[in-house]
């Protein structure tokens, strides 16, 4: 890539813009993905470093130009040239009839259309264009005056920030609504549950959170989206709001394509009720339905109330409610040890979905509840996505029902659960080997940033974690020598869950698969698909029957199901719909050979089908062998395992500072750690460090001194260091990687560099500040000495350090400087 020539970058950016440009149309237009994210991530890096390159390639519609960096510490309010409106909300269509009696009176006839869409659960922006040029972009605020959210709100990758072509008016303001789309928002949670973390309430609250966040970049990971609804400028040649929607589309702004001009009222009260039920298929969340007067003319003469527009209203669906019965309460153990209890439901229909589980926090929610075991309850989905029980239906409530018991043990390491005082999570405090915790440590160790080893995801991590083949850093360069005990071992785990007390569930799909003979996966799969809302007991009576409709060795599978029946009858384990206790699955196959209660015990040792039956060294036919096959889950091949060595292997021609800040000790960042380890060269002469040689080091601070003294008086981690010293990792300074010193002109000064420049590439500017003594800081703050101004700076970086009083030279007095 280094040895590109002009001619070819341009080339292939130009291939990479249309790459990245197709794929972001059919995930924000179509709410489609033919790649994956990282795949996404990797066109995207490859573009930005071409355009570091070849500064003069790139175009002021890059998709480069949406990835942010800016850091916004305060946002500045800013006044609305024309106010942004609310509009009344209405719930009936009695409501709605009175609404079009006024209109009709107000104009003095009916000749009148609507433009209808749907109410868009997200917040409101608006875009100030001059010159096609997008210069800002303010939330509604209190309608009068919004926060300034320009550099956010440049990361969404829909939303143009420079138009083409030229018949657009010189100024013009565009309203919007920002929505967080219904799978990233569930994909986020889905993080934050692995993790510990509370789950966000709604989509609509996040993306107002995530538009005020102090990074742009953090902005950009989160794919926001956006429509546009409405078009204001003095020279627009328009009558008809549906004449400016058209305009907007063909300038290049999303859209969504659920408006309907609407001629009469009756079309506006079918348009309603066709969306009642598909709108919950569209990638966001909605709340109603906007209908608005057509005609700007009609607009003029209806005029405004002292709060909303007399020509337009918003109707609201009701928020849909259910009754279920509560199953089980199961937990989950985060990434960082916090305890998230889950309740587990008998399915019920909701928003367009079928709901089976729901998040109940933390203790203090199941008492506030006062959930008993078997309860009906009332449950409702927070903002239409998050499901929760609202209430307890008490008349339902079973006399011999028990409150629920919050547990006392880790479900995943056994360990007894700590909860801190005025604290309403419970935590796990064994961080040395429970799990989930032990997998947060081990992606940082081999993040790209870090070790860079790409072929150990966190799936595979996972995996490799729960069946014990790695607790620490070191065990990772460990693998080589168990190529055999891996070959075979399950990688993906999304198939099992704990109950309560930590006994191992799998999935129902592969629970029916594995006792059946003849039936595919994915007919079941079908079968599951089509019985969603049928509870558990009734699904395996229905499976009965699609055994005999099968005809495959029906006899054979209806005895097997049957003797699952039994085995289940006889169990008293958490009751969850869509999973199995992995011990009553097994028994089936193994029963001759070991107990029902032998099996049970060692369900809450082990994490998989396969490290169940290593442990238990049983002499297996081949027919027990495909059975359990069928059970598992995908597996280590020889393949795979060549790769993930390969990736581990390479690993260790990573440099000290990579190693270093691998090591996750708290407070070291990847700044932190390039300082420390060219300041010691290697890594005995910081574990030696005092505290004033500590200090006496230019961004050492007292709480990162109190952090390394820490971490280096564990006698664990010693232990670790020296292992991954003799797997060969670098904890000194190559002489290759030392860097070349020309000067301390700059020591002891923090400069960031800014824009493009002449005679510096993006990582040679870096360089040059390290090697005569500067300190390279990435972003804007008060405690840069200053900051290098190049061609194109990015404004909102400018006025942040005008604002801090940071003092900007130009690249020439850069120059002047080290070569005085």
């Amino acid at each position: 890539m280094d040895q590109i020539t002009k001619e070819a970058a341009k080339e292939k950016i130009e291939k990479l813009t249309r790459e990245i440009n197709y794929h972001n149309q059919l995930y924000y237009q179509e709410d489609k993905s033919e790649i994956s994210d990282y795949e996404f991530d990797q066109l995207m890096e490859e573009l930005v470093h071409l355009e570091e390159q070849f500064p003069e390639l790139q175009d002021k519609n890059s998709p480069s130009q949406h990835v942010g960096g800016t850091i916004t510490k305060e946002f500045e309010t800013v006044e609305h040239e024309t106010r942004m409106l609310s509009l009344g909300n209405t719930y009936s269509k009695e409501e709605l009839e009175a609404f079009d009696e006024r209109v009709a009176k107000g104009l003095g006839h009916r000749d009148y259309s609507y433009f209808c869409e749907l109410k868009f659960d997200g917040v409101a922006i608006s875009l100030i264009y001059e010159n096609g040029d997008l210069v800002r972009a303010v939330t509604r605020g209190d309608g009068y005056k919004g926060d300034d959210v320009t550099a956010n709100v440049k990361t969404i990758r829909n939303i143009p920030l420079h138009l083409k072509g030229n018949d657009y008016p010189e100024k013009f303001d565009i309203r919007g609504e920002i929505f967080l789309p219904k799978k990233e928002f569930e994909k986020i949670n889905a993080e934050r549950e692995a993790n510990g973390e509370a789950l966000l309430a709604n989509p609509r609250n996040t993306t107002s959170g995530t538009l005020k966040m102090q990074d742009s970049s953090i902005v950009a990971k989160r794919r926001l989206n956006c429509y546009f609804y409405q078009l204001l400028g003095e020279d627009l040649s328009v009558e008809n709001h549906n004449e400016a929607v058209q305009l907007m589309e063909k300038w290049g702004f999303n859209v969504s394509p659920t408006y309907k001009n609407c001629n009469n009222f009756e079309e506006v009260l079918d348009y309603i009720e066709s969306w009642r039920e598909k709108r919950h298929q569209l990638p966001l969340e909605t709340d109603g339905v906007v209908l608005k007067v057509n005609n700007y003319q009609h607009r003029e003469t209806l005029g405004f109330t002292a709060k909303n527009p007399r020509w337009a209203i918003a109707y609201k669906y009701k928020a849909e409610s259910a009754e279920s019965k509560l199953l089980s309460v199961t937990y989950q153990v985060g990434r960082t040890g916090a305890i998230t209890p889950v309740a587990n439901l008998s399915p019920v229909s909701l928003a367009g979905t079928t709901v089976k589980r729901a998040s109940l926090h933390n203790a203090n929610e199941i008492e506030r509840l006062d959930l008993h075991m078997g309860d009906t309850v009332n449950v409702e989905k927070g903002g239409e996505i998050i499901p929760k029980i609202t209430g307890v239906v008490l008349e339902k409530r079973e006399n011999s029902s028990k409150p629920i018991s919050y547990i006392t043990q880790c479900p995943e390491c056994g360990t007894p659960l700590e909860r801190k005082e005025g604290e309403a999570k419970h935590f796990c405090p064994n961080t040395t080997s429970c799990p989930p915790q032990v997998l947060g440590r081990i992606e940082h160790f081999v993040h790209k940033r870090a070790m860079d080893i790409d072929s150990l995801g966190t799936e595979r991590l996972r995996a490799l974690i729960t069946q014990g083949y790695i607790s620490n850093p070191s065990d990772i360069y460990k693998l080589k020598d168990q190529k055999q005990q891996l070959l075979g071992l399950e990688i993906n785990a999304d198939q099992y869950t704990k109950s309560s007390n930590g006994y191992l569930f799998v999935s129902l799909k592969k629970a029916l698969f594995a006792i059946t003979e003849g039936i595919s996966l994915a007919s079941i799969e079908k079968f599951l698909q089509s019985n969603e809302e049928v509870d558990q007991a009734h699904k395996l009576e229905a499976f009965e029957n699609f055994i005999m409709e099968k005809k495959n060795k029906a006899s054979l599978n209806q005895a097997n199901l049957k003797k699952l029946q039994d085995v289940l009858s006889k169990e008293n384990f958490d009751k969850m719909e869509d999973y199995l206790p992995v011990s009553s699955v097994l028994y089936l196959f193994l029963g001759k050979q070991v107990s029902l209660d032998e099996l049970n015990k060692i369900t809450r040792k082990k994490n998989t089908v396969h490290d169940i039956v290593l442990a238990l060294s049983l002499d297996l036919t081949q027919e027990q062998k495909d059975k359990i096959k069928r059970l598992k889950g995908n597996t280590f091949q020889s393949g795979v395992i060549s790769n993930m060595l390969k990736g581990i292997e390479a690993s260790k021609n990573q440099s000290f500072e990579k190693v270093l800040f691998a090591l996750g000790i708290r407070n070291i960042g990847e700044n932190t750690a390039q300082i420390l380890a060219r300041h010691f060269l290697n890594i005995d002469a910081l574990i030696q460090a005092d505290q004033e040689e500590l200090l006496a080091i230019n961004g050492v601070g007292e709480t990162l001194v109190q952090s390394i003294q820490e971490y280096f008086a564990q006698e664990k981690h010693l232990k670790m260091i020296e292992e991954l010293k003799q797997e060969g990792l670098h904890f000194e300074i190559k002489k290759e990687d030392k860097p070349e010193v020309a000067s301390e002109k700059l020591k002891g000064l923090k400069i960031l560099a800014s824009g493009k420049f002449e005679h510096f590439k993006r990582d040679e500017i870096i360089e040059t500040i390290n090697s005569h003594g500067g300190q390279y800081v990435k972003s804007v703050s008060k405690n840069l000495d200053f900051i290098i101004e190049g061609a194109d700076m990015g404004p909102s970086k400018k006025e942040k350090a005008e604002q801090l009083g940071v003092k900007m030279i130009s690249e020439e007095a850069f120059l002047k400087m080290i070569k005085e």
